[in-house]
């Protein structure tokens, strides 16, 4: 097991190695495993690549992330037209319903919600919106609209885990009731974990994902 000195130096080292920010102007705090992102950055996309760069790391059990978005002058965008942007990506992305999905901005931070057919929907809603000009940060309040039966669920979710070649599936459960999964189990690494959580995410007919993983 990594002692929090060497899994600092490791999460330092790979925000190093991103160049989708400057690592400069992140601070990195570990407590027994826990790891917290502080400091400021110029966008959410700069803010949501460093995460994702300490969640590569082997050995984080969890992610604090305090990193404060300060637009410059050339990227700051009124409330209105970051809801005009917005609306104009979800149009012209094909993968996405063109109804049902609706957009909220408050200085500069998006609210989704409504409703769609697949959670890889939801997600890619999202993930559609995370290099806007002007934004500070996206809540995703969307629901899915669920139909599959529990038993295709399972099914499906544990086919998907084993597609992955870097998840070992048999140290991992899946639960489902009423549409509701549960993951169990034991993975290396907190990526690991994401990754089981987004396969479960993304299957048909799932609403909810409870995450009762450990990372060891």
């Amino acid at each position: 097991m990594k002692s929090d000195h060497q899994l600092r130096q490791e999460v330092m080292d790979e925000l190093a190695w991103d160049s989708a920010f400057d690592d400069n102007r992140i601070g990195v705090e570990v407590v027994s495993g826990i790891v917290t992102l502080t400091g400021h950055l110029d966008s959410y996309a700069q803010k949501y690549a460093a995460e994702r760069a300490a969640l590569r790391v082997g050995g984080v059990k969890g992610l604090a992330v305090e990193i404060d978005v300060h637009l410059p002058g050339a990227s700051q965008r009124t409330d209105s037209e970051i809801a005009a942007a917005a609306r104009h990506v979800i149009e012209w992305n094909v993968l996405l319903p063109k109804e049902g999905i609706q957009i909220k901005v408050e200085h500069g931070w998006i609210t989704l919600s409504g409703q769609v057919r697949f959670d890889h929907q939801r997600e890619a809603t999202e993930q559609s919106l995370r290099n806007l000009f002007g934004l500070i940060g996206i809540s995703n309040l969307i629901t899915v609209q669920a139909s599959a039966a529990p038993r295709d669920i399972r099914n499906s979710i544990e086919t998907a885990l084993q597609r992955r070649a870097h998840i070992q599936t048999t140290a991992l459960y899946v639960g489902v009731n009423d549409k509701v999964v549960t993951l169990t189990g034991m993975v290396g690494s907190l990526a690991e974990r994401q990754e089981a959580c987004r396969a479960a995410q993304h299957t048909p007919g799932v609403e909810r994902v409870i995450d009762n993983i450990v990372v060891v």
